[in-house]
């Protein structure tokens, strides 16, 4: 167990290391900004724990325990401007906590998707977010407002890259672009990683028989997933057992992204301010479990890894 200012300087001396890799910036006009790049980070990803109710319980707990390490600290809501300011580089630095699940090369990674709603369905309105999120349906949650995260998860629980889109969009169409992007990548949309270099583990959502032979042909991602109870092949019952058990690891990563990390309670106003949240989540979930690790800790037990 660490205290939480051991954590903060490992997290600040790991995401300053990455941001010393970076392009100079460009000069913009105007005053400078109170934070540096690292700064802003290293800041946000720390509020992403479950600990702080809210970013507001995680501000107000930050000016009074942070303002000797972040002397300008500033206003709330010009953070989340900064924040969202820097949205590359907070992607860019997920991408870099997974160079980790890279060094122990595996066999497959687990493609699964899951519901993350940002409104109640039921108030009148538009919402914030509306032309982005839309209406949808996921087993955990039933019928809710907000958007499908899909996401592909190592053996051992690393996340090697997410994409998201409005709650009604399907397992497959997700899966083609995220497929796409992994094979022709597009520097705007990097979260999604690099090629699997064995097989995707997925549901019987992912079932059917071309599109998975187009993915081979076009994308080189091989998919293994349980026939659906009409198709006339069917799985011995061992084989069965044998992919949920491979593909339990997924459903533990999304119970600390919903709540370990407070995705659950998420409730952005703007579509950046989502995309730049959801990836220090996965920058703080990779951390942890790189963190455990180098204590000799299993990878995924966070609940005591910081002693608030």
């Amino acid at each position: 167990m660490l205290d939480w200012e051991t954590f903060l300087i490992t997290l600040y001396d790991l995401v300053d290391t990455f941001c010393k890799r970076l392009p100079p910036k460009r000069p913009r006009p105007g005053p400078e900004a109170s934070l540096s790049v690292s700064e802003v980070i290293t800041l946000l990803v720390l509020s992403q724990w479950g600990h702080f109710t809210s970013e507001r319980a995680f501000y107000r707990w930050a000016q009074r325990h942070l303002q000797s390490a972040f002397p300008t600290l500033p206003d709330r809501s010009q953070f989340n401007r900064l924040a969202r300011q820097h949205q590359g580089q907070v992607e860019a630095f997920f991408v870099f906590t997974t160079t980790w699940a890279r060094e122990t090369p595996s066999l497959f990674e687990i493609l699964d998707g899951y519901g993350a709603k940002v409104r109640n369905l039921n108030r009148r309105g538009s919402g914030w977010l509306d032309l982005f999120a839309n209406k949808g349906h996921c087993s955990r949650l039933g019928w809710y407002y907000g958007f499908c995260i899909l996401d592909a998860v190592t053996p051992e629980g690393y996340l090697r890259g997410f994409g998201f889109g409005p709650a009604s969009t399907n397992d497959m169409t997700l899966a083609e672009t995220f497929l796409a992007l992994r094979q022709r990548p597009d520097p705007r949309l990097v979260t999604v990683g690099t090629p699997s270099q064995g097989v995707y583990l997925t549901d019987r959502g992912f079932n059917g028989y071309d599109t998975q032979m187009r993915w081979v042909m076009d994308y080189q991602a091989s998919i293994v997933c349980p026939p659906r109870a009409c198709d006339p092949h069917t799985w011995p019952k061992g084989l069965h057992h044998l992919l949920a058990s491979l593909r339990q690891i997924v459903e533990t990563v999304h119970e600390k992204m919903l709540h370990t990390f407070r995705l659950e309670s998420e409730r952005a106003h703007t579509l950046g301010g989502f995309g730049v949240r959801l990836a220090a989540r996965a920058s703080l979930h990779n951390v942890c479990i790189w963190l455990n690790r180098q204590l000799g800790r299993p990878g995924l037990t966070f609940a005591d890894l910081i002693a608030w």
